[in-house]
């Protein structure tokens, strides 16, 4: 029984880590994303419309998004599992 416990409250650690780094990784990919959307637009000489950041900035802080998302859970959540192993194993 106690083992079930333990497994729960790891499936529960994982489930909230995951779901802030999400959001997260979602909103720091797309300012990476609009960052080199403007160096990208500043190399092509692009001339961004009056009010946006860059030229193209939605494709960059798109892929940025789906980027950001997708890594920063998959490290935390990795490194969390890292910890527990090394705990363990000093235990």
């Amino acid at each position: 029984m106690a083992g079930d416990e333990g497994s729960e409250s790891a499936a529960v650690r994982y489930g909230c880590v995951g779901c802030l780094t999400i959001v997260a990784g979602t909103f720091s990919g797309a300012m990476i994303g609009v960052l080199i959307a403007k160096t990208v637009g500043s190399i092509r000489n692009c001339e961004p419309p009056e009010g946006l950041p860059a030229c193209d900035w939605h494709v960059y802080a798109g892929v940025g998004m789906l980027i950001g998302a997708i890594t920063l859970p998959v490290m935390a959540i990795r490194r969390l599992r890292k910890g527990e192993r090394e705990a363990r194993k000093s235990e």
